[in-house]
């Protein structure tokens, strides 16, 4: 059985959410099959759809299209005509919910809010879609979501409690950096102590959060300052998850470089002493990292700080003796 391409793509980004979408679509022959199954599929999806790498195995449940800040001059996620950001109507949400509960039966246990900003919408909106994924899918064990900080200025301790009491455990929030020079640079419209702010207001909530720092989003200029106010940043909030990407223009930087006419991109070896310099000023507890998404050339995982000199041996090694090193070559690489 053979999929045209062009199906195929849209397909593998639409199902990209959980396997068992893959499942329904790829078991089907033709292109005509495929689309009924599409039409069919109890969620709505506008193409093309993002989630953390951790949430390869959830349902991708879309409450919001695009992000209503959409400014940060790094990110094309959502910069897609049909990506405007908008609120989904909530009787569209309520009944993929039921639907889904319908399709899948006991067989979802995760489930990502998308778009790029869920908890932009009211907490008395987000409670009832909350309350409706435990009454239909009771099997689901986790519901998580993107966050930008300046949303959650609207959003009490005590509100933000009563999400996590109704099923929202996580909150990814892409930091970036802990450099106000850099945020601004990027148009971020966030500084160190508006992230920080929202990181512990999540934690005093009890909702886990996962925290994102792009590696390179300096470049030459600002790395070292970079790297030191992100790991003062990740020291001062003790987030429960930690990540790092490498920042990469696929449609290329002129957006980027626009805000940042200076920027003047690392190198890999740029990138490997950035990141050695970021993870030696770590001083954490108890945080999950991972610095295995497609765009880094070297793969790092482990517990911080219980697995810190480990790292940075690996970072020596990466720097000093290249040839030796568990390195991803280019073609490996997803931007």
């Amino acid at each position: 059985m053979t999929i045209p391409a062009g199906v195929a793509e849209s397909t593998e980004r639409l199902a990209g959410c959980i396997r068992m979408h893959i499942v329904v679509f790829t078991h089907l022959q033709g292109t005509t099959h495929l689309m009924t199954a599409m039409e069919n599929h109890p969620i709505r999806y506008v193409d093309p759809v993002f989630r953390p790498p951790s949430e390869a195995e959830s349902l991708i449940l879309p409450v919001t299209d695009g992000c209503s800040w959409n400014k940060c001059t790094f990110c094309e996620m959502y910069t897609a005509p049909q990506k405007k950001f908008r609120a989904r109507d909530e009787s569209e949400v309520m009944e993929m919910i039921e639907r889904c509960g319908e399709f899948y039966g006991s067989g979802v246990r995760r489930i990502f809010l998308a778009d790029g900003d869920a908890l932009m919408l009211p907490t008395h909106r987000l409670a009832r879609i909350l309350q409706a994924i435990a009454r239909f899918m009771p099997s689901v064990e986790r519901v998580s979501s993107y966050c930008l900080a300046r949303n959650l200025r609207r959003k009490s301790v005590g509100e933000l409690t009563d999400l996590r009491e109704a099923g929202l455990q996580m909150a990814y929030l892409g930091a970036e950096s802990g450099d106000d020079a850099v945020l601004k640079k990027a148009n971020k419209g966030e500084t160190f102590e508006s992230t920080r702010a929202a990181l512990d207001k999540l934690a005093k909530a009890g909702i886990k959060r996962s925290v994102m720092i792009l590696n390179g989003l300096g470049g030459d200029r600002y790395s070292n300052q970079h790297a030191d106010n992100s790991a003062r940043l990740v020291n001062a909030t003790q987030p429960e998850y930690l990540a790092t990407l490498v920042v990469s223009f696929p449609n290329g930087a002129q957006r980027f470089r626009s805000a940042f006419p200076e920027f003047e991109p690392l190198d890999r070896i740029g990138l490997f002493r950035e990141m050695y310099r970021f993870i030696e000023g770590l001083e954490l507890g108890d945080t999950v990292f991972r610095s295995d998404h497609a765009s880094n050339w070297l793969v790092l995982k482990g517990t911080l700080g219980a697995d810190k000199s480990r790292m940075l041996g690996q970072l020596d090694q990466a720097i000093n003796r290249p040839a030796t090193a568990p390195l991803r070559p280019d073609w490996a690489r997803g931007l």
